[in-house]
């Protein structure tokens, strides 16, 4: 099964080619059709399932058969995202699509945390538009942005959203849009908050879930090691050198836990950087960059800024400290064996976190051989 089913326009079939998509994803094989007819859409898809793809290929086919208008500040085409780094990570996919098309396609990223002027003085002539709420609305209060031509509204990650507090920015947003246009709402999960906003937002929409098969969780190759905190640094840098793990995402549970293993790897000689909230947004994209190139061995993250990372292939995880709940484990871990390819996903566990974890392991329907590292020699 190829992308040529879905009636694309040839320069996006050559893009995607170019780009490695080679076979649409469960969720892209079911959603680009019904995006393409114009209908709205509900997908309900874990991260890294190719969700993206599935509504940026079939909104610029639809673009492709439109005609443009004069430049503006009226975009076509909306992207509601809970965060900078998702906001970023979407606009590349849309920008890498867009290359070498019969018309000029023109989208970009608008988020908080940056200096509001150059955004103002950039949405001249957008197409499509990128943006968390709050900076939308700061752009739009100061009439640096009309909502009222916008044809397709896209909310990624929905879910995550309503958990950072969006509901009433989202609401707001939405009253400032044209009645009629056709809308999708993509999300990890399905929650009584998303069927709330689903019945306010969607008209009729077809129905797409791709379960997540958390009871196997197939590709994730999953290994613990019981381990004392003050053998953890030890034990980290320790595997990733004798396996010799490039690519390592290793998540804490905290800012400064970050910086300190990170350090500390980085002082050992392994390469790495942090990254949270409290990072500054030049620094979090740096990171994010430089680890998605290849040219970063290790980042270590936290679990808030976990859901902009998004990287096809990711080969390693590891849980330096465990998650409060086991939904944030299963996400934790889903970083890897994303996409058709196997992963490893590693947990430290204390002796005190032993019954924390054997309820997460239950919960997931795995079992796990742990390994004691005490009985492991290797350099303190």
């Amino acid at each position: 099964m190829s992308f040529v089913k879905f009636n694309l326009h040839p320069s996006l079939l050559a893009n995607t080619t170019a780009q490695g998509y080679e076979t649409p994803t469960p969720i892209q094989s079911q959603a680009i059709p019904v995006v393409i007819e114009g209908r709205d859409l509900l997908g309900i898809a874990k991260t890294g399932s190719g969700k993206t793809a599935s509504f940026v290929l079939p909104i610029l086919n639809q673009l492709l058969a439109r005609p443009l208008g004069e430049k503006s500040r009226q975009p076509k085409v909306l992207v509601l995202v809970p965060t900078r780094e998702l906001a970023v990570q979407v606009t590349e996919v849309f920008k890498d699509l867009s290359i070498n098309l019969p018309k000029s396609i023109k989208s970009m990223a608008v988020y908080g945390g940056v200096s509001i002027n150059p955004q103002m003085k950039s949405i001249y002539g957008i197409d499509i538009l990128i943006a968390t709420p709050g900076r939308l609305l700061d752009l739009q209060r100061s009439s640096a942005v009309d909502l009222s031509k916008v044809k397709s509204l896209v909310l990624d990650e929905a879910d995550k959203m309503l958990n950072l507090g969006f509901k009433e920015e989202m609401q707001e947003i939405i009253e400032l849009l044209p009645k009629k246009r056709q809308n999708m709402l993509f999300s990890a999960t399905l929650s009584e908050q998303l069927s709330g906003i689903n019945r306010l937002l969607l008209s009729d929409p077809t129905v797409i879930e791709i379960k997540e098969k958390v009871d196997d969780v197939e590709l994730i190759n999953l290994s613990g090691y019981f381990v004392s905190d003050g053998r953890k640094g030890p034990l980290l840098r320790h595997l990733i050198r004798e396996q010799n793990m490039q690519q390592v995402l290793v998540f804490t549970s905290s800012g400064i836990k970050a910086d300190k293993v990170a350090a500390k790897l980085t002082k050992n000689g392994i390469p790495a950087l942090p990254i949270h909230g409290k990072k500054s947004q030049s620094a979090r994209l740096s990171a994010l960059e430089k680890f998605k190139a290849g040219k970063l061995q290790v980042l270590v993250a936290t679990d808030l800024i976990s859901r902009g990372i998004d990287i096809s292939e990711l080969p390693y995880v590891i849980n330096y400290e465990l998650p409060r709940s086991p939904k944030d484990f299963v996400h934790r871990v889903g970083r890897t064996g994303r996409a058709s390819s196997e992963g490893l996903a590693i947990t430290f566990v204390t002796r005190e976190e032993t019954h924390h974890f054997k309820v997460i392991l239950k919960k997931m329907k795995r079992y796990i051989d742990m390994v004691d590292s005490e009985e492991m020699d290797f350099k303190p």
